[in-house]
């Protein structure tokens, strides 16, 4: 059972929500839920998804950190050996200017689901691309590899312009149709499709892991589906 105010998950004898304080609607005024799955889920307000957000940033600091002391410790120990004519301090100085690439990415991917909103919009726009990318290999390799961008192109009701793009995976291209209407969800930075009717599957917006549309819990990071 869950708050129709706040979407906070309720006990089944819960006459106020802990969360909101909001009053619980007798059970005969409550309105069904909807068999054709039709309609922007409340069940974002759970707190599993705040967690997810925390637990993700928190690894990413921790990953960028480990990152950085490898490299200052590696391009230092490398500078005392002499390794490809490298010498201390300039050695050290890379390990550090490297070390600090990772930081700052760790950073702004943070602050950027820190900064993020929430917005509606449409899809209005799919496209298929076929590409070719540039491998080099040493001095003299050079290999081409071609591969499809399927592309879903999101319009905010703001105006701005969105793609979702995936290589060589039409999966959310084929789920997503034109004129959809699409909740970006702040933090998570992912897509919720507002009509799921007819769907076999549902993406997770915490982990992206595809999940049958009849569960109400993604398998993997055991947040609710938004359905």
């Amino acid at each position: 059972m869950y708050c129709t105010s706040c979407g906070s998950q309720l006990s089944e004898t819960a006459r106020f929500c802990t969360a909101c304080g909001s009053e619980r609607e007798p059970a005969s005024q409550m309105a069904p839920q909807s068999p054709n799955l039709c309609g922007f889920s409340t069940r974002i307000g759970d707190p599993a998804f705040a967690k997810y957000i925390k637990n993700t940033n928190r690894w990413s600091a921790i990953f960028s950190i480990i990152v950085a002391i490898v490299a200052v410790v590696g391009f230092y120990i490398a500078g005392e050996a002499g390794a490809e004519g490298m010498s201390n301090p300039q050695s050290l100085y890379i390990g550090f200017g490297i070390g600090g690439m990772f930081l700052l990415i760790a950073l702004f991917q943070i602050m950027g689901r820190k900064r993020s909103k929430t917005w509606d919009g449409t899809v209005v726009d799919k496209k298929i691309k076929r590409k070719t990318e540039k491998h080099t290999y040493g001095d003299d390799e050079v290999r081409y590899e071609d591969y499809l961008e399927y592309s879903v192109i999101i319009r905010s009701d703001q105006g701005k312009q969105y793609t979702i793009k995936n290589r060589n995976n039409d999966t959310l291209y084929n789920y997503y149709r034109v004129g959809d209407r699409i909740r970006h969800h702040a933090g998570l930075n992912s897509y919720e499709k507002h009509d799921k009717t007819g769907d076999k599957f549902i993406p997770c917006n915490a982990c992206a892991t595809l999940c049958d549309i009849s569960e109400d819990y993604c398998f993997r990071c055991k947040c609710p589906l938004l359905k």
